[in-house]
């Protein structure tokens, strides 16, 4: 059922809430950088018109919304820039499944930043929101998604071998996911990083 109550979700450093109208050419921007478009489903540069349009459908979606992907602003916690985005697909034929996805600009990436949006989210998806599996995939190049989802704690579970055609050629997929259990049985462990175990 869809979160029609939604406002936001807070962590150490961040917080991910609804897109606003103030947020376009940021999300423009990062969005229109090659190298974050390459494993993207979009094209550099990515078109105003259709950011403005994105933007103004996700102000009227709620998250949890089975079959509409709902993207999260990221921005600091007590406001500041945007900083990137995360997005979910919650599956219509099966609503407890999701898939997560996130873009963040260049300017911050490296900071950790990307790791703590998405651990914050599993917890909403795998804890508040009650979801028993929560899944996301990359190209296999892209190195830098996959070790983040390696670190917080998602399990590889196929290597898929030009499975995609994607922008113009065969591309190989990672694919990855969490277990409700899984994701709670991790929380308890001595000695994992403190934003594992919120």
């Amino acid at each position: 059922m869809a979160d029609a109550g939604f406002a936001s979700l807070t962590s150490a450093r961040l917080e991910l809430r609804r897109f606003r109208a103030d947020d376009l050419d940021a999300f423009v921007g990062y969005r229109s950088d090659p190298e974050v478009a390459r494993y993207q489903s979009w094209l550099a540069p990515y078109p105003l018109q259709e950011g403005g349009d994105l933007i103004e459908q996700l102000q009227r979606s709620d998250p949890d919304t089975p079959g509409e992907w709902f993207q999260f602003a990221v921005t600091p916690r007590g406001g500041g820039p945007l900083l990137g985005d995360c997005a979910v697909l919650v599956l219509p034929e099966e609503p407890r499944h999701a898939e997560l996805g996130f873009t963040f600009a260049p300017s911050y990436q490296g900071r950790g930043y990307a790791t703590e949006a998405v651990i914050r989210l599993l917890e909403y998806l795998l804890v508040e929101r009650d979801k028993h599996r929560v899944a996301a995939s990359c190209d296999d190049r892209n190195l830098r998604s996959a070790a983040l989802l390696e670190r917080v704690g998602m399990r590889k579970e196929a290597h898929l071998i030009e499975s995609s055609w994607w922008k113009g050629e065969w591309t190989n997929d990672l694919c990855y996911a969490i277990l409700q259990r899984e994701w709670l049985s991790r929380k308890r462990i001595p000695g994992q990083p403190a934003d594992l175990r919120r």
